[in-house]
This record gives C-alpha cells, sequence and structure tokens, in this order.
C-alpha cells in the first residue's frame, strides 16, 4: 500500500494540540513536511519539536480574524506549495439553537466556512501547478446526526460539508481531492471543556459523564485523538487517491445512520 509522503508539504491547521497536532504527527511519520498553524506561538513551537523528521515549520493566525488566516496562509505558500491542506479550527461554545444569537452563528461561520475557504484559495494555485492535491476538513459527526446541545455547531458544520461536497466536485479534473473527517468524542481539550460544563450544569461528576459518553459508542469507549489522525493522514496519502467527496465518521460506530 502506497502510504508515503516524502517530499509532500502539508499545511495543518489548529496544529497545537488536539486532533491537529495528532494529524501534523501522522502525515510526519509518513515522510510529510509540515507547517503546524494555530494561534499560540509558543504552544506551535513545543508542537513543532513533537514531529517526526525534520524542516517543519509554524504559521501563527487567530482563526476569529479570517483575514490574518489569508495573511498567514498567504506567507506559508510563498515559501513553499502546499500539497496537503487540513482544515480543522475548534468547535463554537454549545447551547441550544433556538437560545442562540445572530452574532453567534456569524463568529461561527467565519471560523470555520470563511476561514477554510481563505485557506484553500491560498494553496489551490500551487495545487493546481503541481497536479493535484489534497484537501482534508475535520468537521464532526454532526453533519449526519445533530447533537444536542450544540445547536450552532450543528449549523454549521452542516454548512462546511456541503461547501466541502461542492468542492470535491470542482476540483476533481485538478487531481485535488477533498474529504472531511468526522471525529466522535475524542479526548481532547474540547471535550474536556463540554464535559465539565455538563457536569456543571446537571451536578453529574466529570468521570460519570465521560461513561455515560462512552457506552453510548458500540466500541464502549472515547477516541484517542491519535486515532483520527490516522484516519486524516491516510486520506491524504496515495493510497486514497480515487477517495474524494466523502464524509468519514471516526466514531466507533456511535453515529446511527449510514
Amino acid at each position: 500500500m502506497q502510504m508515503d509522503l516524502h517530499g509532500k508539504h502539508a499545511l495543518v491547521c489548529g496544529a497545537s494540540q488536539g486532533i491537529g497536532l495528532a494529524a501534523a504527527r501522522a502525515l510526519a511519520e509518513l515522510g510529510a513536511n509540515c507547517t503546524l498553524m494555530a494561534r499560540n506561538e509558543p504552544s506551535l513551537v513545543a508542537a513543532r519539536e513533537t514531529l517526526t523528521g525534520e524542516g517543519h515549520s509554524i504559521a501563527v493566525a487567530d482563526f476569529s480574524d479570517s483575514e490574518a488566516v489569508s495573511v498567514a496562509a498567504g506567507s506559508v505558500v510563498d515559501l513553499a506549495a502546499v500539497d496537503i491542506l487540513i482544515n480543522n479550527t475548534g468547535g463554537p461554545p454549545g447551547g441550544p439553537v433556538h437560545a442562540a444569537g445572530p452574532e453567534e452563528f456569524l463568529a461561527a461561520f467565519n471560523q470555520h466556512l470563511v476561514c477554510n475557504q481563505r485557506l484553500v484559495q491560498a494553496v489551490l494555485p500551487g495545487m493546481r501547478a503541481a497536479g493535484g492535491g489534497r484537501i482534508v476538513n475535520v468537521i464532526s459527526t454532526s453533519v449526519k446526526q445533530p447533537l444536542d446541545g450544540l445547536g450552532v455547531s450543528n449549523t454549521v458544520r452542516g454548512a462546511v460539508a456541503n461547501w466541502a461536497k461542492t468542492l470535491a466536485n470542482e476540483l476533481g479534473p485538478d487531481g485535488i481531492t477533498v474529504n472531511n473527517v468526522l471525529p466522535g468524542a475524542t479526548k481532547t481539550a474540547r471535550l474536556t471543556q463540554i464535559v465539565e460544563a455538563k457536569s456543571e450544569k446537571t451536578g453529574v461528576p466529570v468521570d460519570q459523564v465521560l461513561d455515560t459518553m462512552a457506552q453510548a459508542v458500540p466500541l464502549r469507549r472515547l477516541a484517542e485523538a491519535h486515532e483520527i489522525g490516522a484516519a486524516i493522514a491516510f486520506l491524504c496519502s496515495p493510497a486514497a487517491a480515487y477517495i474524494s467527496g466523502i464524509n468519514l465518521p471516526v466514531d466507533g460506530g456511535r453515529t446511527r445512520c449510514l
């Protein structure tokens, strides 16, 4: 199976921790040179030191500012064309959709869809010149089955999934694949925030909340970040050259629909 990514340059967003860092590690293990993008420079520097191989770099940008993301991405491609783009950033705050203000939807739309669009526009000329590329968007299983208490996230993630499917159709003739990875409950800082908020609201201990979540998964456990990273890296590999336009749940079977 062809998994070698030597000579490829990957721009990995949200890569200072969690799923983004796990994806960067998996890509680096396959030989890719990675540029890690996130808002916290010291965390990015520390994350870079955990990657296999040499020649990795960082780019600092706050995804609440799509223009800053565009500028940072431009600086990255000025140095080296990007063959692999991993769109990934933290999810919006939880809460019921009926209680969300318009500004919450706008902020989430900007952070996710608009930033993704700007990043694609930055890397697309280089991918076309190279005759192909890989774009993987880290979204959520909510694009298949909305998650309780994540109203704004459910709404915006669905928009990103449809954007990605449209993009896959448009960029296929250029040899560029576009896919979405849909993580289930994964042991990350984001999950910790959600669980602690639920514990505080319900009075149920954190450990019990986590156990209840795990019992809802057929595999009876939560995901490790490296398991999501492995799925992302596979979709970026030569072995996945004929896979495009899909939503890939990596959730231990939790999503109940096909």
